[in-house]
């Protein structure tokens, strides 16, 4: 016993000396530790359990398996709505975003007179509040007197009813949302333009490519690392697109603007079903987990990262 007493203790020491240099590294991560594990780890945690359980806030929570996954799946029709509305949205958004902002950066990456003043101005909307935005486009779409339909009725087009047509609203907040978005793709793009080698399109001139097979033999391949993130972040932002919902739309007319966050805070903190809500947020991190995982994959095959 003595000898077991002996040695634990001697153990003990020598865990001590190892962990002792460390102490001070410790103290700094700690309020980092704590933060990490309140703020993320809890909630995840707390929101996969609450996924199995009915949760009206006024009452405990009452375990109830799978029925909330079960029902979402079979039973609720406007949850079919809304997937298909979001897939909509980011099918549409993101294609259009980065074939925009990749247009604007390669302009913006020629020596032309003012180009930062250029990319300064393509770059406001990106830092520019999303609530004051969203108020000015709603003001920009309105049916009566706003000013896109004023300048369509200078050419004789007829008024429309942007944000109150169920074929009219998706579009309208699809291309607002690039345009708010456009200038942080172009400044991705931009970087990844300015690292390209000139020599590599120096050498292609004088074997005489023209401007689309230098596009498409060199810039393209050389920034396909940059498309990927590019196309990875949009995906997950337009499925996680809420603010520009709630305040143009309210996901109206008719859901035809409903999408799978809005509805999530929706089934929440207006009908106070938590449970519910919580299985509609795992949905939602399945679809990005599984896509992303499906871009990843599909990138060994379209990414080079060198000629």
């Amino acid at each position: 016993m003595a000898a077991s007493s002996i040695s634990s203790a001697r153990a003990r020491t020598g865990l001590w000396r190892q962990i002792r240099p460390h102490l001070g590294g410790y103290a700094f991560l700690l309020p980092s530790l704590l933060f990490f594990l309140g703020f993320v780890v809890f909630p995840v945690v707390a929101l996969f359990v609450l996924a199995f359980t009915h949760w009206d806030l006024l009452t405990p929570p009452r375990f109830t398996g799978l029925q909330n996954y079960q029902y979402l799946f079979t039973k609720d029709m406007l949850f079919r709505k809304v997937l298909w509305n979001t897939i909509y949205y980011s099918i549409v958004s993101v294609p259009l975003g980065i074939a925009c902002s990749l247009g604007l950066a390669m302009a913006l990456n020629q020596k032309i007179r003012g180009v930062v003043v250029y990319r300064t101005l393509y770059f406001l909307p990106v830092v520019s509040s999303l609530i004051a935005v969203s108020i000015v486009w709603r003001w920009i779409y309105q049916g009566d007197w706003g000013l896109l339909n004023y300048l369509l009725s200078l050419v004789g087009i007829p008024r429309q009813n942007w944000l109150y047509d169920t074929s009219l609203a998706m579009p309208a907040v699809i291309f607002m949302s690039v345009w708010k978005g456009l200038g942080y793709n172009m400044v991705l793009f931009l970087a990844g333009l300015q690292g390209i080698p000139e020599v590599y399109y120096e050498a292609a001139r004088i074997d005489g490519a023209r401007l689309w097979k230098l596009f498409w033999n060199i810039t393209l391949p050389l920034l396909s690392p940059v498309m990927l993130f590019v196309l990875i972040i949009a995906v997950i932002n337009s499925f996680q697109v809420f603010g520009t919902i709630y305040i143009m739309t309210q996901a109206g007319p008719l859901d035809s603007t409903n999408v799978l966050v809005y509805y999530l805070y929706f089934t929440a903190f207006q009908k106070l079903q938590m449970g519910y809500a919580a299985a509609i947020g795992w949905v939602l991190f399945a679809f990005l987990f599984l896509f992303t995982m499906i871009q990843l994959r599909a990138s060994k095959e379209w990414v080079h990262y060198g000629l």
